[in-house]
């Protein structure tokens, strides 16, 4: 199963990369585009849940790396939740 790794700007400027078992990230996420923070949470559990889950089907059990992904995500994301404007910029895909 293809994996990569995709690149994301938080509000402050932090720069993480983030890892995903599957390709499917390409199905939510477009590099250069912001989406605001809940939105991009949202389309981040959407979308590691989907790759999980495709591991899972493949494999017999899901992909445990997706999910620590998942809750990084949303541990980061709590920081900013109370400035109304966040937005999250996906930078870079990595195949």
């Amino acid at each position: 199963m293809p994996e990569m790794l995709f690149s994301i700007r938080w509000p402050d400027g932090t720069r993480q990369r983030c890892y995903s078992p599957s390709l499917v990230i390409k199905d939510f996420f477009t590099p250069g585009e912001s989406y605001p923070l809940a939105d991009f949470v949202s389309r981040s559990q959407m979308a590691l849940e989907t790759a999980s889950a495709r591991v899972r089907k493949k494999y017999g059990y899901g992909c445990a790396h997706a999910l620590a992904q998942l809750a990084d995500i949303a541990q980061m994301a709590a920081r900013f939740h109370a400035q109304p404007d966040a937005s999250v910029t996906v930078e870079t895909f990595e195949e």
